[in-house]
């Protein structure tokens, strides 16, 4: 299947650059595959369309201020470092700018030498191994010099930061937000609740795939990097009896699809309490096992996130309501609008 395949035109003004003042002022649009209609409505009518019994599934990640701006030690040269995953104790897998400069024995200063990193392993694709040095807990330096990870489209400052974190974030681990979810506040949960619809999480810490664009013309030639996913027996049993008792399981972004499904994938569609890695690349062909609907923004062109959507939605019709986004300018990527797709509508 090739790449292109899932190309569209996107002129570059609809690419959302900040925020939205208010997180449930973006609209929505509702897709149902199986009976081929698109609805232009708001996301605070998600109340409309989720029923008492239905589930909504969120990722309560928390975004790490993971992009870390220094000098090397000996020269002076400016060094971008974004950690992208914990290994052992102190030390991270980053993404270095520009790596070439970076070499095992290179040292990064930050701040006024408050925290230091220093090279111990080279990897490709601009990825270091890097044993990060400091005074007192790593989170509070990470805390007082570290910049929010925004994706490379976005070109404005953030002014809040808070606003590239959900409402619900808890869990530290992320180099990018599950952007779905930024849609949400107490409130919209409140009413959802309200109505008898449940409210789940699971976590899984964004990493560096996300950043990754599709280099490969085939697309089963691409890999996935592998990402930390966890759900814990509670969440499990929600969403089995979820199902058993006829509601929908609605995840709410890519990576909450994927945990789940990597998760039903390894027990013949029944979900237990697991946590581990996971490298799973869906795309058209692949049956779905675990959920009944999401609930995701518009994404990039050729990217694997808009495979994996066009593999529950269809690409045809997920690439005309794209079509239709591009024609009535809705917002695209992390800031901007988002959809929501079911069968059951």
């Amino acid at each position: 299947m090739d790449v292109s395949m899932f190309d569209f035109d996107l002129p570059e003004e609809l690419i959302a650059q900040t925020p939205l003042k208010e997180r449930t002022a973006s609209r929505l649009m509702v897709l149902s595959p199986e009976n081929g209609t698109v609805q232009h409505r708001h996301f605070t009518d998600l109340t409309q369309y989720l029923n008492p019994g239905d589930c909504l599934v969120l990722n309560d990640t928390k975004v790490l201020p993971a992009r870390l701006l220094g000098v090397k030690e000996d020269t002076g040269a400016k060094i971008e470092v974004l950690l992208l995953k914990q290994t052992v104790g102190d030390e991270w897998e980053c993404l270095v700018k520009p790596a070439k400069r970076i070499k095992v024995g290179s040292t990064v200063v930050f701040g006024e030498g408050q925290l230091q990193a220093e090279c111990t392993g080279v990897k490709d694709e601009g990825r270091r191994m890097m044993i990060f040095r400091y005074q007192g807990i790593f989170h509070e330096v990470l805390d007082e010099l570290g910049k929010m990870p925004l994706p490379p489209y976005i070109k404005e400052q953030l002014e809040d930061q808070d606003r590239y974190q959900t409402v619900f974030a808890k869990n530290r681990g992320s180099a990018a937000a599950p952007t779905a979810g930024l849609h949400f506040t107490d409130e919209l949960l409140d009413a959802l609740k309200a109505k008898g619809v449940t409210v789940a999480f699971i976590t899984l810490h964004v990493g560096l795939g996300t950043f990754r664009p599709v280099k490969a013309e085939k697309i089963e030639e691409h890999s996935m990097h592998a990402e930390f996913y966890q759900m814990t027996k509670g969440t499990a049993e929600l969403l089995n009896r979820t199902k058993e008792e006829g509601g929908r399981v609605i995840a709410v972004g890519t990576t909450v699809i994927r945990t789940l499904e990597t998760i039903a994938a390894k027990s013949n569609g029944r979900l237990t309490e697991a946590s581990g890695w996971t490298d799973i690349f869906i795309y058209p062909g692949y049956k779905y096992k675990a959920i009944d609907g999401m609930i995701t923004n518009f994404h990039l062109p050729k990217s694997t996130l808009i495979m994996l959507v066009s593999a529950f939605a269809g690409r045809d019709f997920l690439l005309s309501a794209y079509k239709q986004a591009v024609e009535e300018k809705y917002r695209f990527f992390s800031f901007g609008d988002a959809m929501l797709i079911t069968e059951r509508i």
